[in-house]
């Protein structure tokens, strides 16, 4: 088995290099990139470094049917990026700051623009939590 060093890897569109210390077998690290591959879970999973939300709100905010989104969450969920917690009859998601993964996803997702606009849009349409 081949264990990669994400100081190794380079953002294909960006060109940037990321060092991180945690170290990550090849199918850890490809499971990892293929996950965030997607713009839609890229961006949430930027969103939850900073708090929790709720599917409704995520509903709201990416402007995306609540099936599509709990395809969405259910991905990061059984990758193991995400935690889920239930208050009543709702679900909220935080990111799971304990998988082996979460240096290298916090170091990636610290990459991104943060006046990108496509982030602000949809950090715009954030509401409180109705639920």
């Amino acid at each position: 088995m081949h264990i990669y060093n994400i100081s190794l890897i380079y953002c294909i569109k960006g060109g940037i290099k990321l060092t991180v210390g945690t170290k990550l077998g090849g199918a850890a690290m490809l499971r990892c990139l293929k996950t965030l591959s997607d713009q839609t879970r890229l961006m949430m999973m930027k969103l939850f470094l900073d708090k929790e939300y709720c599917v409704c709100q995520l509903v709201d905010m990416f402007e995306m049917s609540q099936p599509s989104i709990s395809q969405h969450l259910r991905k990061l969920k059984s990758a193991g990026f995400l935690k889920e917690t239930r208050k009543g009859q709702w679900r909220f998601y935080s990111i799971n700051r304990s998988c082996p993964e979460f240096e290298t996803i916090e170091h990636i997702l610290k990459q991104m623009d943060e006046e990108d606009e496509l982030l602000k849009s949809i950090k715009q349409k954030e509401t409180q939590v109705s639920c």
